[in-house]
């Protein structure tokens, strides 16, 4: 409805329209803040940093200077290497997140609405849980050599449990008073599941996403550095042996950069389902 008018036989102006886009610019600008204030840090560390080096007050074979460190960067994605090796650690991490990560979604639905299945399988998988990367590598490449098979089955370990324990107390967190409504509402088992128990589980079943890919690119590191021949990993390694620490700060930040980018991409969708959450934003103005 038109609210307002210049006079009378002008234009009429509708003033809701105008609303909505201060409110989207509002927004916007909001965001573009943020993004602001999360890089203030980083850069001041990498300022203080360049300084330090520059002025010689370090080492340059132990810390070189983040110039330095860009240098290197621009020199290995101009010969082509650095994309190759990259291609080649995401496409494993890829694999053994999707293998690891979808069978820890599938035990946690199961022992989630099952309680016999978590008397069952639980105690074993939560002692499993505990077991580092590091202790059980050794194993992995005695069982399938240094090929590929054992880099993504230790990726795939890694990723298993964040997903199955935040999807199984996704499941169990469900509010008992949702069920009331359910039952006055008369909806059979399937629609219980399908419309009440999984859209309530899916922050957790997010938050475990996020959590299996972050750990996802940690068994890659662990999985590159104890034997390979190609990867992200094996630049870090390699260059580790030479003593050239620009290039393994190169692999670290290239890591770094990859692992942030996945985590925004799930973040980014998260908010695009979940649109309906109501939930606390953080206290205060300051």
């Amino acid at each position: 409805m038109l609210q307002e008018g210049i006079s009378k036989g002008a234009v009429v102006i509708p003033t809701e329209p105008v609303k909505s886009l201060k409110r989207v610019e509002r927004q916007v600008l909001i965001k573009f803040t943020n993004a602001l204030i999360g890089w203030l840090v980083p850069l001041f560390i990498v300022i203080v940093w360049q300084i330090a080096g520059s002025l010689g007050w370090l080492n340059p074979i132990l810390l070189p200077t983040p110039l330095e460190i860009w240098n290197e960067f621009v020199l290995l994605t101009s010969t082509g290497e650095l994309i190759h090796h990259l291609g080649i650690s995401s496409w494993r991490a890829l694999l053994g997140f999707l293998l690891g990560g979808g069978l820890g979604l599938a035990a946690g639905l199961w022992v989630g609405f099952s309680y016999k299945a978590e008397r069952l399988v639980d105690p074993s998988l939560q002692m499993l849980r505990t077991l580092p990367h590091l202790a059980i590598a050794p194993l992995f490449i005695l069982w399938f050599g240094f090929g590929e098979t054992s880099k993504i089955l230790l990726i795939a370990k890694g990723s298993f449990f964040p997903l199955y324990v935040n999807t199984f107390l996704g499941i169990r967190s469900v509010d008992n008073r949702l069920f009331d409504v359910a039952r006055v509402l008369q909806f059979s088992r399937w629609d219980l599941i399908r419309r009440l128990i999984v859209p309530a589980s899916l922050p957790n079943i997010f938050l475990g996403i996020r959590l299996s890919i972050g750990v996802a690119w940690l068994g890659l590191v662990v999985a590159e550095l104890m034997g390979s021949s190609s990867g992200i990993g094996y630049i870090i390694n390699d260059a580790r042996s030479f003593s050239w620490t620009t290039v393994v700060f190169v692999g670290i930040i290239v890591f770094a950069l990859v692992g942030k980018l996945s985590d925004s991409l799930v973040k980014w969708l998260e908010g695009r389902l979940l649109r309906w959450r109501d939930s606390y934003k953080g206290g205060g103005r300051s």
